[in-house]
């Protein structure tokens, strides 16, 4: 490919015609593939074009939905937006299973978001202990009128700290900055806060040289939690093929185990944001952010693990989460993104903080799905029944030859090559 210059200055139409020639040959069908994704109107592709840049079609992905999610003794429809086969198949049976035993729980226990001006100082620390002490009430008044608005709808500024981390790395501090940002997720807001005080800090204390002002996407205050419980006999259930106690006994273990093992807790937390991806995406949130706290939330005593836990407790089965979620409601993509704000209204309009106990759930249920088939019959089984059909379309069988092969495999172990040999077989015989 030649470099080129003013790429992001040509029309979308040009972009494609670019890289046609220069990656595909020229051929008919490429920009016939792309203009097939772009919305049929023209003001709804304007909108997904200006989500991003050098934007040349749309990139779909399944959205579906959880009915019967009971939370909150209030039946909701969860909208999912991911591409795995059987993550909501999997989350819809758990909110199936947990909907007549009380349902999911929630809880929000706190929502502060972080921010940080880190910046480097020469001098004794006491000194400028002293002048941050007594400046610190003209820094809070500087930024009055970026918290005016934000204010009015109940949040702001929580707390302002200097923090000092001269043990760390020479001359290095920080301010070190909470925020309630109500139902924005509040990025936007909060670094223009941060930019403001590092302004207003280089003119009230000499020789600071900001580094920089950004707001921390961990946030281990903005914390909610999600749980099922119910007593030791209600989970029996034929569906296990196994007692309530043996059952019990293999998922509290294999909870356990993703304490204690870094490898499984990876892939036990990955299964859970499953679940929560899913509906960040739904909602128009930023999932990237949402990982990567609860990521470092899972490492927050030094040593990664898994995100969930399970215990009985004088006869009764609890499995609980909790998790770090900087969500909006308000704003951004939320806004924006004609099926983002469907999802909303599908979901009664939450607030942030409802949204958090919702995502939080559906990584709970997801967890639950994933650990249930793991201890009884295998992730396998159901997985791959849902992945059937991505097989199928992958070898580009007909309807037809579709319907035999799904009848074949109902009660047979389902692999690719299996279905590859039986549509072989099928196609010779035809």
């Amino acid at each position: 490919m030649q470099p080129i210059t003013g790429f992001s200055k040509l029309s979308k139409v040009e972009k494609i015609e670019f890289l046609n020639k220069e990656l595909f040959n020229n051929s008919k069908a490429i920009p016939a593939r792309f203009e097939s994704y772009w919305h049929t109107s023209e003001t709804e592709q304007k909108i997904f074009d200006e989500f991003s840049e050098n934007t040349l079609t749309n990139y779909f992905f399944p959205y579906g939905v959880v009915p019967n999610f009971l939370l909150d003794d209030e039946l909701i429809c969860v909208p999912m937006v991911i591409e795995e086969s059987s993550v909501v198949a999997a989350c819809a049976k758990s909110a199936k299973f947990w909907q007549t035993r009380g349902g999911f729980k929630s809880q929000v226990i706190s929502t502060s978001k972080v921010g940080q001006v880190h910046f480097s100082w020469e001098g004794n620390p006491t000194a400028l202990r002293e002048v941050f002490d007594r400046e610190k009430a003209n820094l809070l008044n500087s930024i009055k009128p970026l918290l005016a608005s934000m204010q009015k709808r109940g949040g702001g500024l929580k707390t302002l700290e200097l923090i000092d981390r001269t043990s760390d790395e020479p001359d290095y501090y920080q301010l070190f900055v909470t925020f309630e940002t109500c139902d924005a997720m509040g990025a936007n807001f909060i670094n223009s806060v941060l930019e403001g005080l590092a302004t207003e800090l280089q003119k009230r204390i000499e020789n600071v040289k900001i580094i920089m002002s950004i707001l921390s996407n961990y946030t281990p205050d903005c914390l909610a939690k999600a749980w099922v419980e119910c007593p030791v006999e209600q989970l029996n259930d034929p569906s296990l093929d196994m007692s309530p106690e043996e059952f019990i006994e293999k998922f509290t273990k294999a909870v356990r185990i993703s304490q204690i093992d870094v490898h499984r807790a990876t892939t036990h937390n990955k299964g859970i944001f499953n679940g929560v991806d899913s509906v960040i995406l739904a909602t128009g949130n930023d999932f990237r952010a949402v990982e990567a706290c609860g990521h470092t939330f899972a490492a927050k005593d030094g040593h990664y693990r898994g995100l969930t836990k399970a215990e009985v407790v004088d006869g009764m089965f609890k499995f609980s989460i909790e998790l770090p979620l900087s969500l909006g409601t308000v704003g951004g993509l939320t806004s924006l993104h004609p099926l983002a704000k469907l999802s909303l209204d599908m979901l009664g309009q939450p607030d942030a903080a409802r949204l958090m106990t919702i995502a939080a759930a559906a990584g709970l249920a997801q967890n639950f799905a994933a650990l249930r088939s793991l201890v009884t019959s295998g992730i396998q089984k159901g997985h791959m029944k849902m992945h059937l059909m991505n097989i199928l379309n992958h070898l580009e069988a007909n309807e037809s030859e579709a319907n035999v092969i799904k009848k074949l495999f109902e009660n047979k172990t389902i692999s690719h090559q299996g279905i590859r040999d039986e549509l072989s077989k099928l196609r010779n015989y035809q």
